[in-house]
């Protein structure tokens, strides 16, 4: 298949675990901080990157703090920068641990957010097949010229991760990047705010009814359901967790690896399959990015 494109936002991650959440005007003392390279389309070219599998990367990078981090991090890894804005700073995603390993995120939004179709000139949108983005995108002001940018090329295979927002983003928007027929990558909890359904598989119906192509749904610990553009239907199984670190990135690891899987010529079944694992082994270490010895061997079912 063609390289894919992945289009949205590099952030820093500033990793907080602590027993558990606070109320107001609790005092509460974290076991640990930390900051990490992030952001929801970061985190699926990182996979695809890890499964070599061809996609270029478009992100805005900033200034300030954030964004001087950011280029320092992108820019040891080897990663081209091809947007860098000089007079807008980054922003930053808190991400709150609890001892469970649940994460809850504060997002504080910079230009990493953002979208100019002007970014898009330089490149042959025919040479592409899949193109992701993501919700965190769409909702933005800015979100509507990415919308209007990708009705204009229906050559691209559209892969949209609503997200934990995806619920709040304006009607015309989300009518209208539905009505692009995107393959949708969800999970249980935004698939049932998204529609109001009672539970995942009512919730894929009314998906599919929308956009006429794949919905994949991630379910945790019991893995992924899957309704395909041709209607068939199934439930791929996860694999046991054994020390559940956090669950920092694991849904942006599924997707990226559905993607790389499918960029390099695998059936969707055995894509979703190979992702339940490699999301099962995100949640086992810290933050978002897998390290790769510790990437999960390939086995097709």
């Amino acid at each position: 298949m063609k390289p894919a494109l992945i289009i949205g936002s590099t952030c820093v991650d500033v990793i907080i675990h602590l027993d558990h959440l606070p109320v107001t005007a609790e005092d509460l003392h974290p076991t640990s901080q930390s900051m990490a390279i992030g952001g929801c389309a970061y985190n699926v070219a990182y996979m695809m990157r890890l499964l070599k599998a061809p996609h270029t990367f478009v992100s805005p990078v900033g200034t300030g703090m954030y964004g001087n981090y950011v280029a320092e991090q992108l820019t040891r890894a080897g990663i081209p920068i091809p947007v860098r804005i000089p007079d807008q700073d980054n922003g930053c995603c808190y991400c709150l641990v609890e001892a469970s390993g649940e994460r809850t995120f504060l997002s504080y939004h910079g230009v990493e957010y953002t979208f100019q179709e002007s970014w898009m000139e330089a490149y042959d949108t025919d040479s592409f097949g899949l193109a992701y983005v993501c919700g965190l995108e769409v909702e933005e002001p800015t979100g509507i010229r990415l919308v209007s940018w990708l009705e204009k090329h229906p050559e691209l295979h559209l892969c949209y991760a609503p997200g934990p927002r995806g619920c709040r983003i304006a009607s015309e928007k989300a009518e209208r990047i539905m009505a692009l027929k995107p393959m949708l990558h969800i999970n249980r909890q935004e698939s049932l705010e998204l529609t109001k359904a009672s539970d995942y598989v009512e919730a894929a119906a009314a998906l599919f009814s929308r956009t006429g192509n794949t919905v994949i749904i991630t379910l945790g610990e019991e893995g992924a359901y899957c309704l395909e553009k041709d209607g068939s239907a199934y439930h791929t199984p996860s694999v046991p967790v054994t020390r559940l670190t956090d669950t920092i990135g694991a849904g942006d690891a599924h997707v990226g690896t559905v993607l790389a899987c499918l960029t390099n010529g695998l059936p969707l079944k055995q894509a979703v399959s190979y992702a339940n694992q490699v999301a099962a082994a995100v949640t086992q270490v810290p933050g978002a990015s897998l390290p790769p010895h510790l990437l999960p061997p390939f086995m097709p079912q």
